[in-house]
């Protein structure tokens, strides 16, 4: 079976940015799931989803917000699993209150947070975490670092 890390945003017009976290996942053997969901619109659809996602074989989550980016803190108030929050860019403060937003936390509900519109990184420390599992996934991230430090 493969890993699955499903990618989560709260509008379509998010996908751009979301983009490179899809396209690191397929080359490092990743399968993904995404799909769109507000925290604010759609609450009980994304306490559904995620409580059943496990037993999908969902084993990490990306969720992707702006602004007040309360996706990736109610995704994590429903599993206990690694849920990696990605704070995008808007015009208002320009990521600036998602970062923050993500970041803050209560303790006891963790979420890993990557810099604004760091989607390669979200991806990157999804494959980090799956590698404990996953040998495939460790020998492609081992080879991706490589070929990044031989330019």
């Amino acid at each position: 079976m493969a890993p699955r890390v499903a990618v989560l945003m709260g509008s379509p017009s998010d996908m751009e940015k979301v983009k490179p976290a899809m396209e690191v996942l397929e080359e490092m053997g990743v399968e993904a799931e995404v799909h769109v969901m507000s925290a604010h619109r759609q609450p009980q659809r994304v306490m559904e989803y995620v409580r059943k996602a496990p037993e999908e074989g969902i084993e990490v989550f990306i969720a992707a917000a702006g602004k007040a980016a309360h996706l990736p803190g109610v995704v994590a108030s429903w599993t206990t699993r690694p849920v990696i929050g990605l704070p995008l860019s808007s015009k208002d403060l320009g990521g600036l209150d998602a970062l923050l937003s993500i970041v803050q936390m209560p303790r006891g509900i963790p979420v890993a947070t990557v810099a604004i519109d760091g989607a390669q990184n979200a991806a990157l420390l999804a494959c980090s975490i799956l590698s404990l599992k996953y040998p495939g996934v460790e020998e492609r991230l081992v080879a991706y670092r490589k070929k990044l430090a031989e330019g």
